[in-house]
């Protein structure tokens, strides 16, 4: 049968896999095939492939695929469940019931080696949680996003696949030859990324052990070179590196208005302050936007580019981001 499919060549096989399992319209009916170097991945609507990507839809016959066994066929109703590289994760307070799910889980046809239940909600200044392991035994993976690949333990160090598109979106306004000071660094989700399209990046994190992940995920992804990592405090960053920075990345949204003088403080002459936040649905942006000003002061003109929804955080509270200019007055 003849189906729309995205031919690349096959050393970019699973990284345009992907991007388009991000965009939601790879094909699970229909086999992925490689022929002469080339790489063949099914699409339900190639209208929704990504642009840079749609010159690449070519239609070719495909073999149907069985479909998988899913947890929810196991079970009988649709478990709520996040993948993390080869960990699933699941969020139940019932003990009984989270087992229940752990046991469909590694029946069925997911890939996965470890199950895991949230024991706690994210605590202290390094924003770890404890888990329950449910099956296997580690809590280390390795988690693959838009061609790049993050070593790390949920046990240990922060971090949230549900961020992919947003790390995303601002890795790709980054041009080469940027200064970056990633202020929240964990183990390096923007930082890499950002070091992969030309930047030199500092990417401090309070937590030591997210920043020997952030260097070995620098080395992983073949950017080394242009990483500074730095454990520790942002704020007792000595005065080298006052005024140098092209793009400051704020991703603490819970207290990132602590650090706003800080930020000021980094930013160069033209600096973009990527600001994350989490506010009443009333009024999103407007403590970010006057925080910025206020530590900016007559230093800076502060031009609000981008006000951004990233998701729902709570019943009427918003994760959200504000792309902002400072502007040196001369």
């Amino acid at each position: 049968m003849s189906v729309p499919c995205v031919a690349v060549d096959r050393e970019r096989g699973e990284s345009v896999r992907s991007r388009l399992a991000e965009a939601d319209v790879l094909d699970g009916d229909h086999q992925i095939s490689v022929e002469d170097g080339t790489i063949y991945i099914p699409v339900t609507d190639p209208a929704a492939v990504p642009a840079d990507l749609r010159a690449s839809v070519v239609e070719r016959d495909a073999a149907e695929r069985d479909r998988p066994r899913t947890p929810a066929e196991i079970l009988g109703f649709e478990p709520s469940l996040e993948r993390l590289g080869d960990i699933v994760i699941v969020d139940e307070d019932d003990d009984e019931r989270a087992r229940e799910i752990a046991d469909a889980v590694m029946a069925s046809d997911i890939p996965c080696e470890t199950v895991l239940n949230r024991a706690s909600p994210i605590e202290g200044e390094l924003r770890v949680r404890q888990w329950d392991v449910l099956a296997g035994n580690g809590t280390e993976t390795v988690h693959r996003e838009y061609g790049h690949e993050f070593l790390l333990d949920v046990a240990e160090v922060y971090f949230s696949p549900r961020l992919a598109t947003e790390r995303h979106r601002v890795a790709e306004q980054v041009t080469d030859g940027e200064y970056v000071v990633d202020m929240f660094a964990g183990v390096g989700p923007y930082a890499v990324p950002m070091a992969a399209h030309g930047a030199d990046v500092l990417a401090c994190d309070l937590n030591e052990r997210a920043v020997e992940y952030l260097r070995e995920n620098a080395e992983r992804n073949g950017v080394a070179d242009r990483i500074t990592a730095v454990a520790g405090d942002v704020r007792e960053l000595g005065n080298e590196y006052d005024d140098t920075a092209d793009r400051i990345v704020m991703n603490l949204p819970h207290s990132a208005n602590e650090f706003v003088d800080t930020a000021v403080r980094l930013a160069g002459d033209d600096c973009v302050v990527h600001y994350y936040d989490i506010q009443h649905e009333d009024d999103p942006f407007g403590p970010g936007t006057r925080a910025l000003r206020e530590a900016a002061g007559d230093d800076y003109d502060v031009t609000v580019e981008t006000e951004h929804v990233v998701r729902s955080y709570a019943p009427h509270e918003h994760n959200v981001c504000l792309d902002v200019r400072l502007t040196r007055r001369k």
